[in-house]
């Protein structure tokens, strides 16, 4: 069984902050640059679990980076760098306080929502009588709370304006912004044979201009379906065959495990864990059409170090 990389502990030199998130180690460098390490932890309803995944800080770094590149004539984005295969470099945008989640499909959360009786969902009406994994007529916009601790939470456009967590101004830029990315990160997809269910897009600003920031399109933030055969399995009522995260959801709801007070993280086995690296691979083959070659783990924090370092020495 390989090795995951969890966790970083670094120090370097003009370090002005550090702040650990759910999968990624974040360094501030003299306030104005930031240094993404993408580790391997994996996190689902909002709760880190007790296992990394080998390889995929790796894959998400990768198609975040690719991504974010075939994006740039949309929106302008933090990356300046790539130092490592799980290392981004970038400029520091202070992030908004909210999270634009875009759905083209009925799935995931909105279809727990749904199937609960539930209509609206962030101020958005859904239409009656609709399936499991069946298409909207248009994408629709279900932002989040962006939350440090605990789960984000269901917000409606109105609600963002009126709380003063975006300006109407920003906001209108912001969705521009998430439909036109959703609508080129489709395309992408449908080139593959995939179809990109829903992802969701974080958004700062510098020197009062609008950047993307963080992973774009990856499975972590993202759910892609297999177009092949996507019809039959709607109509039959079977569920989809998909590259995203979900998967690792479900394998824990399974298993009577949603996040909630009281219940009891199953146990990762060695076997459980192998085939969601290799998941997380066959996405990144899927989705950029490019072999995955696994970077060097003899001493991945070491490697990183020396990487990063070298990057800074540039700056």
């Amino acid at each position: 069984m390989k090795k995951s990389f969890t966790g970083t502990n670094f120090c370097f030199t003009g370090q002005t902050g550090f702040y650990r998130g759910k999968v990624r180690d974040v360094y501030t460098m003299d306030n104005n640059v930031l240094i993404i390490v993408v580790t391997d932890r994996i996190s689902a309803f909002d709760i880190v679990l007790p296992r990394g995944i080998p390889f995929k800080g790796q894959v998400l770094n990768q198609i975040a980076s690719k991504f974010l590149d075939l994006t740039v004539d949309i929106v302008p984005n933090w990356k300046t760098a790539v130092p490592d295969p799980m290392v981004t470099a970038g400029h520091f945008a202070e992030p908004f306080k909210v999270e634009m989640v875009i759905r083209g499909y009925l799935t995931g959360h909105a279809w727990r929502e749904y199937k609960s009786g539930k209509r609206k969902l962030c101020g958005v009406i859904l239409p009656q009588g609709m399936k499991e994994n069946e298409k909207f007529n248009d994408p629709i916009i279900t932002p989040t709370t962006k939350a440090i601790i605990g789960h984000d939470e269901d917000i409606s456009k109105e609600e963002i304006i009126s709380s003063g967590l975006v300006s109407e101004k920003d906001y209108l830029k912001l969705e521009d912004f998430t439909y036109r990315l959703f609508r080129r990160g489709s395309e992408i997809a449908a080139e593959r044979r995939l179809i990109l269910v829903d992802t969701k897009y974080e958004f700062g600003k510098k020197d009062g201009k609008i950047f993307l920031i963080d992973e774009i399109h990856t499975p972590d933030s993202s759910r892609y379906f297999y177009a092949d055969g996507y019809e039959q399995r709607l109509a039959r009522g079977d569920s989809q065959k998909q590259l995203s995260k979900e998967f690792v959801r479900e394998w824990l709801m399974e298993r009577g495990f949603q996040g909630k007070d009281g219940q009891e993280l199953p146990v990762m086995t060695d076997e459980f864990v192998s085939q969601v690296s290799e998941r997380y691979i066959e996405l990144f083959e899927n989705i950029t059409g490019e072999k995955f070659v696994k970077s060097d783990i003899a001493d991945v924090p070491g490697r990183i170090k020396r990487n990063i370092e070298e990057f800074l020495r540039k700056l």
